[in-house]
């Protein structure tokens, strides 16, 4: 037995169509830890889903009036990526739900893991890139609005800016971030109730990167040691600043090698020392961390699924 919850629902399917993305790998990802006798099925929660109330404390009405109705744009629809329908909004409102209540159980349990959450390209008032609404924004939302926490920290590791998540919880007025001259580079921005850390390749998806509090774009081709020392810069520099109640952690698995849709050069070995790193920081700290497994698109979808359980098997050995 896992000494946290794993929040899955084993129904979960995001139906968007012949795509490179690998909307398999959750049902693998539930099945691998279960055959390899990481969890057993006392380990898991079924996730109700959230509420429009939930989404509204992140989306506009307008935006979800669409989603409610089916009334978006041929612009809106494309720059979403996915083709629209009811079941893809119940979807994503079950993503939501569910981490929402794996927020819930890491601020018990000291750890806990949404399977299916991560969809850090959703701004308040439109989709981008697969991702329609961003759960864990909308986590942090409710559980602030239910005085579970003040503050919380997200530390972005999927290999795509999360640019959503920047523009939700960043500075309204903050001026457009310019493209560095040079690679990598660390960027300081201000940060408010929530501190966001994006880590991403930096000549990649999306081509507009609002201002995080921290941003580390990352040259192509970057490989294990340089990413994590990276890392730990980034790390060590926002807890110098902020004092979170809760970290979401999205690991995403795409800093991989062999991914379809990213070209930094980390091994499986490397990712599993990046878990190691945050769980680690964030244990020493006493802090409770949420994690979802975000993007993941590697040429073999088993090496997605091993890299994603490998997070939680890091957050097994920090618990």
């Amino acid at each position: 037995m896992l000494p946290f919850k794993l929040v899955c629902a084993p129904s979960f399917y995001l139906p968007i169509g012949q795509s490179v993305f690998p909307v398999s790998k959750y049902r693998l990802m539930c099945g691998h830890l279960l055959e390899q006798g990481i969890a057993g099925p006392e380990d898991f929660l079924e996730p109700a889903p959230a509420s429009d109330e939930d989404v509204l404390l992140v989306h506009t009405p307008e935006y979800v009036r669409k989603l409610r109705t089916g009334t978006l744009s041929e612009s809106e629809e494309w720059q979403l990526e996915a083709p629209y329908s009811r079941e893809l909004v119940e979807a994503y409102w079950l993503c939501a739900g569910g981490t929402i209540l794996a927020g819930d159980c890491a601020l018990r349990d000291g750890v806990s893991f949404n399977l299916s959450g991560g969809f850090h390209h959703a701004f308040p008032d439109h989709g981008e890139g697969f991702n329609l609404i961003n759960d864990v924004a909308v986590a942090i939302r409710r559980l602030q609005q239910d005085g579970r926490i003040k503050t919380a920290m997200t530390v972005d590791c999927d290999v795509h800016h999360g640019n959503g998540t920047a523009a939700i919880f960043g500075i309204q007025s903050a001026a457009p971030s310019r493209r560095p001259e040079r690679l990598p580079y660390l960027r300081e921005s201000p940060a408010r109730d929530v501190f966001t850390i994006s880590l991403h390749q930096e000549n990649n998806y999306p081509a507009w990167k609002p201002p995080s509090a921290i941003d580390v774009g990352l040259p192509d081709g970057m490989g294990d040691d340089e990413y994590l020392a990276w890392l730990e810069k980034a790390l060590t520099s926002g807890f110098e600043r902020f004092q979170p109640d809760l970290i979401c952690y999205l690991a995403g698995s795409d800093p991989y090698r062999e991914d379809l849709l990213g070209g930094l050069a980390l091994t499986i070995e490397g990712l599993k020392r990046r878990d190691e790193f945050v769980f680690r920081a964030a244990g020493a700290r006493g802090i409770p961390v949420l994690a979802v497994p975000a993007g993941g698109y590697a040429a073999d979808v088993r090496d997605t699924v091993t890299i994603h359980c490998n997070t939680i098997l890091a957050g097994f050995r920090h618990s």
